[in-house]
């Protein structure tokens, strides 16, 4: 089993502000993320000019606050040079060519592509193109929109691939997860999978580490009550920390160690299992019986299953009682 890769995913809950996005990158850096991942949205190259309808939102608003909430191309080179200095990698969600050849200026270690771009084959080809790894969410698709993306995507000779189960709820209820999908992912197409993760615990994480995932993605934020698109339902710095924390060590739980008993479990083995006692004095050359012996804690000697090497034994030397029994006391 790898060690997931956790991505820290900024987003836009910098809200445009460059000194917020650098006290983000240590958050990141604070928890023992991998990665950092903001999102180069270019308004205009991801919603239509004009009012119309747009679920419980006023459209207007939500291009303003993009265009509101925008980092400058020199924020975000700054940004990866930060990343850089804090050794922790840096990349970005794109969503239009701009985009994309703003963070190739970086050398990003992945290209990330939203749900939302999952189908969107003349744009993901274009990124083929770049020869970076691309992690592509699969949330609001069906099984057969991931195959067709995967097929065309793959015709352009590009396999460097990592599909991350999402479930586009924000937040998302652990139940409804559907965190079995992940293994059909792997099992179906071959490539690694990943968990873009929206619920607000680390149980899902944990439990996708079981499937395992290479990637796990978190959405953070300094504070859950700041305006914007992703702060309600992203980690607090110290939430954040004891995320990563939990997935780090449940990863350890689920080594296959050397050996299965480890130090603290051995402690208690010492005192919890039993072995096996003089109940008497036993004299030389007597034949040790049943009713000779204690079978109780603490473990010593002989341990309980060893009693029949002892029954029907003699004694070479007198043993006292209470003494624990060794195979040199008998013949």
């Amino acid at each position: 089993m790898i060690e997931p890769q956790i991505i820290a995913e900024i987003g836009t809950n910098h809200n445009g502000n460059l000194d917020t996005a650098i006290k983000l990158i240590d958050v990141a850096v604070s928890a023992n993320a991998d990665s950092v991942k903001l999102q180069i949205i270019n308004t205009e190259g991801l919603y239509l000019p004009g009012i119309y309808e747009f679920g419980n939102y006023d459209i207007r608003e939500v291009r303003a606050m993009r265009d509101r909430y925008k980092l400058l191309d020199s924020d975000y080179q700054n940004l990866a040079n930060y990343s850089l200095t804090k050794n922790i990698s840096f990349s970005a969600s794109v969503f239009d060519l701009k985009g994309l050849a703003l963070l190739m200026k970086f050398n990003p270690p992945y290209i990330k592509i939203a749900s939302t771009d999952l189908n969107n084959i003349s744009f993901l080809r274009k990124v083929a193109e770049k020869g970076k790894k691309i992690i592509i969410s699969t949330g609001m698709s069906e099984l057969s929109e991931i195959e067709n993306t995967i097929n065309e995507i793959t015709k352009t000779g590009f396999s460097d691939l990592v599909l991350m189960h999402c479930v586009s709820a924000y937040p998302a209820k652990l139940e409804n997860m559907n965190l079995g999908f992940i293994g059909i992912l792997k099992s179906q197409f071959g490539f690694p999978v990943a968990l873009s993760d929206h619920t607000q615990s680390s149980i899902a994480a944990c439990l996708a580490l079981t499937k395992e995932v290479v990637f796990i993605e978190k959405h953070i934020t300094l504070d859950v009550n700041q305006h914007g698109f992703d702060h309600k339902y992203a980690a607090e710095p110290e939430v954040f920390k004891q995320y990563v924390y939990d997935i780090k060590r449940a990863y350890q739980a689920l080594q296959e160690p050397t050996s299965k008993l480890a130090e603290d479990e051995q402690y208690v083995k010492k005192r919890a299992r039993r072995s096996i006692y003089a109940a008497r004095d036993i004299l030389i050359d007597e034949i040790i019986q049943e009713k000779d012996l204690l079978i109780v804690r603490p473990s010593n000697i002989l341990t309980a299953d060893k009693c029949d090497l002892v029954i029907g034994k003699k004694a070479k030397t007198k043993i006292q009682q209470f003494q624990p029994l060794s195979l040199e006391l008998i013949y």
